[in-house]
């Protein structure tokens, strides 16, 4: 069936592939939005152009696109060219329309929805001893090696929030009320507050890459874009220079106002703020008070700006890739959503276990009842059972420039240059496009290549 898209445009910041982005026009694409992957197909070359805009001036790339013969999506053998285009050593067949996130789920060993106390608590002990340590260094550093610390310290802090996200998803303890309890604590030096952000982080899963749905990130359509040259230049610097702590405007916008809660919440939401508002009233000015307004910025300003740099990380990296598409609610599969439209990354070992394996994303979008400390084991399962269908593991440190080790598809390994990317936007005028893919031509009519 064909897919219309209307007068829109979509902001994607997601990671080069040999150093040049890719963004795609097909039949996932959907109303109000520019799907992903910009290329040109043409038989089995497929090449690229970028099309980028400065922080200093904007620049649109205007482009209509015109139908094509539909390509064999199903080959191997045009799958195996895509994922070399793409720079991955695999991509696999798309999640069949007929399979459900039940089918999925039923194919996980029962053992990893299992709750084990003592592996909980000894997540809480190493977040607690791996700050602690932290802060030790940031004492004891001097000025030239304070950015180690604080990376190391930024990166702790959010085993915290991995521990609250656990709570959060009743996969830290039988007892509810504890979990209240420990995911309250545990959000609290970074001042975000524990039933604000649970009840839309429900919506997340709920609604993980429906357009306009989906709480955690969104392709910024061209109405908004255009709305105001404030919102405008905004968005250019938060999806540019300070895209690493983009997760901070997502935490003041989506927690703090009680008019986004429906009435049944409200009170939870209260009791939530008023724990954040007396960490800051009590917390704050003790910090201060014992090492001043300088040992507030070293001792918490900091590690909290080193942890919404992984809580914009995971964020984008998690649900934003070349291929992945966000769809309107009538086109919208929960477990192609889920299984096809997260993303697996693999970091450095004493990231993943400062931050409680959270990265192993898949599973925990599968189900997020599977605890932190089992989901290396389910994704295990999940590569068994259905890497043949889209499961992606996909290395990528778009913060940073030079050559990265990445795995695409499962137990494939693959080395990738990437870069920060540009801005790419494209507006595209009210079109039908059918099958799956279409040429990309510019205004003149002719091919961008």
């Amino acid at each position: 069936m064909a897919s219309r898209i209307a007068d829109s445009m979509l902001l994607f910041m997601g990671p080069h592939q040999r150093s040049i982005p890719s963004y795609r026009v097909g039949p996932h694409c959907s109303p109000g939005m520019l799907c992903l992957k910009l290329e040109s197909i043409l038989g089995k070359e497929i090449k690229h152009r970028k099309c980028s805009i400065s922080t200093k001036r904007s620049k649109i790339v205007q482009a209509v696109a015109i139908p094509v013969a539909p390509s064999p999506i199903d080959s191997a053998e045009y799958r195996k060219q895509l994922a070399e285009s793409y720079g991955f050593e695999q991509i696999g067949e798309p999640l069949p329309e007929n399979v459900t996130l039940r089918d999925v789920i039923d194919t996980i060993p029962k053992k990893v929805f299992e709750i084990d106390d003592v592996k909980a608590w000894k997540s809480v002990l190493i977040s607690a001893t791996s700050y602690a340590l932290g802060l030790f260094m940031i004492s004891k550093a001097p000025w030239y090696l304070l950015p180690l610390a604080w990376a190391w310290t930024g990166t702790a802090v959010t085993g915290f929030f991995v521990i609250g996200h656990d709570c959060a998803h009743k996969s830290f303890s039988r007892n509810k009320l504890l979990e209240d309890i420990v995911g309250t604590l545990a959000f609290l030096p970074l001042i975000y507050p524990y039933e604000p952000w649970r009840f839309k982080h429900d919506r997340h899963h709920a609604k993980t890459n429906m357009l306009s749905e989906d709480t955690a990130w969104h392709p910024v359509l061209k109405e908004e874009f255009d709305s105001s040259p404030t919102l405008r230049k905004a968005i250019i610097y938060g999806y540019g220079p300070i895209r690493p702590w983009m997760s901070i405007a997502h935490w003041l916008i989506w927690h703090f106002d009680l008019n986004k809660y429906r009435p049944n919440e409200i009170k939870r939401v209260k009791i939530s703020l008023a724990c954040v508002f007396a960490f800051m009233a009590i917390g704050w000015p003790l910090i201060i008070y014992k090492t001043g307004v300088m040992g507030w910025i070293k001792f918490w300003l900091m590690p909290w700006l080193g942890y919404h740099f992984w809580m914009s990380t995971f964020t984008m990296v998690h649900h934003t890739a070349p291929h992945i598409p966000f769809k309107s609610s009538d086109e919208w599969n929960a477990a192609q959503a889920q299984l096809n439209g997260t993303v697996h990354c693999d970091y450095p070992r004493w990231i993943e276990i400062l931050c409680h394996y959270i990265n192993v994303h898949i599973p925990h979008h599968i189900s997020p009842r599977i605890p932190s400390y089992n989901l290396r084991a389910a994704h295990q399962s999940l590569q068994e059972n259905w890497g043949k269908v889209g499961l992606l593991k996909f290395f990528s440190w778009f913060f940073f420039e030079g050559p990265v080790h990445s795995k695409a598809g499962f137990g494939l390994d693959m080395d990738i240059d990437m870069e920060v990317p540009p801005f790419v936007f494209l507006e595209f005028e009210s079109i039908n496009i059918p099958s799956e893919w279409g040429h990309y031509v510019g205004p003149e009519g002719q091919k961008m290549q």
